[in-house]
């Protein structure tokens, strides 16, 4: 059981450290500083894998352990509830900070179609008043 607990604790650090990504980046990204966008979205698939092997053990290691919930030491539940209660505190904030990402993320694309629509009804309104040379030929009969 001690190696299900070191595991989970484990997970529970690697959340931590999603959690510390993301508020970060949240604040960049809030200043309309988006230059890390990619090596943040790596950063965190690396994150997410190293968590996936990590329940990936958890999963063998429960298997092997001979324990079960009934021969489990009361203290050893406390603990297990305690990793588990942290895990989806994290959770649970991290799904919060990437609502405010996708929102602020969206409120970005949004401002630059705005832009690009300004922009592009810009060039029409100019290429309209543009006008172009107009060549005068002369009749050099005349």
């Amino acid at each position: 059981m001690n190696a299900v607990m070191t595991l989970l604790n484990d997970k529970n650090d690697h959340l931590h450290k999603f959690l510390q990504l993301n508020e970060t980046e949240l604040i960049n990204f809030m200043q309309g500083n988006f230059d890390n966008l990619e090596i943040f979205y790596q950063s965190r698939e690396t994150i997410l894998d190293l968590i996936r092997c990590i329940d990936g053990l958890v999963e063998v290691a429960l298997k092997d352990s001979p324990a079960t919930a009934a021969n489990i030491e009361a203290n050893e539940k406390k603990d297990l509830l305690k990793a588990l209660s942290r895990k989806n505190d994290l959770v649970t904030q991290i799904l919060a900070q990437d609502l405010q990402i996708l929102s602020v993320i969206e409120q970005a694309k949004s401002d630059i179609i705005k832009e690009l629509r300004q922009v592009q009804s810009a060039k029409k309104a100019v290429g309209a008043y543009k006008s172009g040379e107009t060549k005068n030929q002369l009749d050099e009969e005349a």
